[in-house]
């Protein structure tokens, strides 16, 4: 019977049969309204003509491309370990996924930022990165997690412009609240200067005041410059930003590098290069047991157009026949925390030998198609109360004297194509000055001697005669200001932090971001080498697609002149 022909039927109907006919009519609506006798209709047709084995498989395939698109349910944090077994964050993203709520994808990020500081009560306490994790898990639990309630994974960088506002937000309380300190401690500073008189000073026996040192024969070097502060808790915003990039590419069926190449440019995905990897092969720094300090890293610097294979095999060559040909020498053979052989040596001169002998052994062209760049990691050899630069036990050299060094060291080996923050960013002559020495054969890298900073923060010059940039996935950076970041710099290189973690995601950034150059450390230590085995993966993947593109640009000073450097008047 009909609901319109039940309507004027006279007989006795129950209550029970009105409320079932009344509900029948609505869910016949309801489905009516959704298109779903149409689309049943259409799947059922289909489907008997295809004759799938898997029926039901095939219908939930079929109705999956009608549901809505997953959204955020919620975001949870929780404290892991790094390699050095210090608390790092990872985020977790669960989303509503066809009416359930699953966990997507997660990302780990370290606690501190290799270039910055806490702040100070908190490295005070010596647990600056226990607060960080701490203040983040809050974060994500009170504020984060509700903000982004509902969102859209994919919609990236609108995600990212509200974990940036959020972090901006606290910033800006935060500076306040330094303010607000920094005023009471003025007052009660002039409350004390207005009770007790300042002392009279003393002479000694030459008649000199003490405290005032006399006119010395070397030019004081500049204090050091305040490190940069971050905010404990400015992890989460790096670590949900990657997280949400993780779970977009995850849901929309492609693997992250190509998710975050069209955010880059949505055309690039017909040719993408590789970025080629820069590979620690020998580490000599403070570290080592030998005296030479100056060489933390020794890098292996392709200028031809290898592959990513091409120069991981390399690398694992010459680091078995560095191993072979110092068994039975005297040195100390151990692994750096960045994962590179390390010896202990007692000048510069014998670690270069070694590698260009070793080279030669191989039969690898050493000053041609491959060079070396050496990372002095110059900030930390200032010895402040000295004013000079221990770049060997016992073997203080000034800034000026370290040019003079650092030039002969390039014009002995030719090969040497790159140094990476040879001086601190404070010595800005003797930047300037190597620069103009060794510029037209020589490239000058900034890696800790710049730190690149947010669009709201107030962004500072780079060293004069700089060529290339290093940029590292800062704790406050989400993944478009990285974006931005390679973007606005020229030439950059993406390097890995110096707190290892299990999370491989790096590779896929640096190959969306569109970099030419990927620092990954030595090749030893298993979640460094997953790495490595991932960017070999991104390689086969193309090939086989035939979507592999040519970066043919290279670290020669010839081809890149180096960054106008701007500084303002005292």
């Amino acid at each position: 019977m009909s609901f319109k022909k039940f309507l004027h039927f006279d007989g006795k109907i129950s209550k029970e049969d009105q409320e079932f006919y009344i509900l029948k009519n609505k869910a016949a609506e309801y489905y009516r309204a959704n298109g779903i006798p149409q689309k049943i209709e259409e799947v059922l047709n289909e489907m008997f003509y295809e004759k799938p084995d898997d029926i039901y498989g095939y219908l939930a395939n079929y109705f999956s491309g009608f549901s809505r698109p997953p959204v955020i349910r919620a975001i949870t944090g929780r404290e892991v370990c790094d390699a050095r077994g210090e608390p790092a964050l990872r985020a977790d993203v669960y989303c509503v996924i066809r009416n359930e709520e699953k966990l997507v994808c997660s990302a780990v990020i370290t606690g501190v930022d290799d270039d910055v500081e806490e702040s100070e009560d908190v490295v005070a306490n010596g647990n600056h990165q226990q607060v960080s994790v701490a203040m983040a898990l809050e974060w994500i639990r009170e504020h984060l997690s509700s903000m982004l309630h509902g969102f859209n994974p994919t919609h990236q960088t609108h995600l990212d412009k509200l974990l940036s506002d959020f972090l901006l937000a606290r910033y800006l309380e935060d500076q306040d609240a330094r303010r607000g300190e920094e005023k009471n401690v003025e007052e009660k500073r002039e409350t004390e200067n207005d009770v007790t008189p300042p002392p009279a000073p003393t002479k000694d026996k030459k008649g000199r005041e003490k405290g005032k040192k006399g006119n010395g024969g070397e030019k004081p070097v500049p204090p050091p410059e305040p490190s940069v502060p971050v905010l404990p808790g400015a992890i989460a915003v790096a670590a949900i930003s990657l997280a949400a990039a993780k779970s977009a590419a995850s849901l929309t069926g492609v693997p992250l590098y190509k998710h975050i190449t069209t955010l880059r440019d949505p055309q690039a995905l017909s040719a993408v290069p590789l970025p080629k990897p820069l590979l620690t092969v020998l580490s000599c720094g403070k570290t080592s047991a030998g005296k030479l300090n100056l060489l933390e890293e020794m890098i292996l610097l392709p200028t031809a157009p290898y592959t990513a294979r091409q120069i991981i095999g390399m690398g694992l060559e010459l680091q078995r026949e560095i191993k072979r040909m110092t068994m039975t020498a005297p040195v100390v053979l151990g692994v750096s925390e960045g994962g590179a052989l390390q010896l202990s040596f007692d000048r510069a001169e014998q670690a270069l030998d070694l590698v260009m002998e070793a080279c030669l052994n191989l039969g690898l062209s050493i000053g041609s198609d491959l060079r070396l760049a050496i990372n002095c990691a110059a900030h930390t050899l200032m010895d402040y109360p000295r004013g000079k630069y221990e770049v060997m036990a016992g073997c203080l050299k000034s800034p000026d004297e370290l040019v003079d060094m650092l030039v002969g060291l390039v014009r002995k080996y030719p090969a040497i194509a790159a140094l990476i923050d040879p001086f601190r960013k404070e010595d800005v002559e003797q930047w300037m000055k190597l620069s103009s020495l060794i510029g037209q054969s020589c490239c000058l890298i900034a890696d800790m001697a710049y730190c690149y900073l947010p669009r709201w923060r107030d962004a500072k010059p780079l060293p004069p005669g700089v060529t290339w940039l290093t940029l590292r996935h800062r704790s406050e950076m989400t993944l478009t200001d990285l974006l931005h970041a390679v973007t606005e710099q020229r030439e950059t290189i993406l390097a890995a932090s110096g707190d290892e973690i299990g999370d491989d995601s790096l590779v896929d950034v640096a190959v969306g971001l569109g970099v030419s150059f990927l620092k990954l450390g030595g090749m030893s230590g298993g979640w460094r080498m997953n790495k490595y085995n991932r960017l070999l993966c991104i390689q086969m993947e193309m090939e086989e697609q035939d979507i592999l593109g040519m970066d043919l640009r290279d670290l020669s000073p010839m081809s890149h002149p180096p960054f106008t450097y701007i500084t303002t008047a005292p």
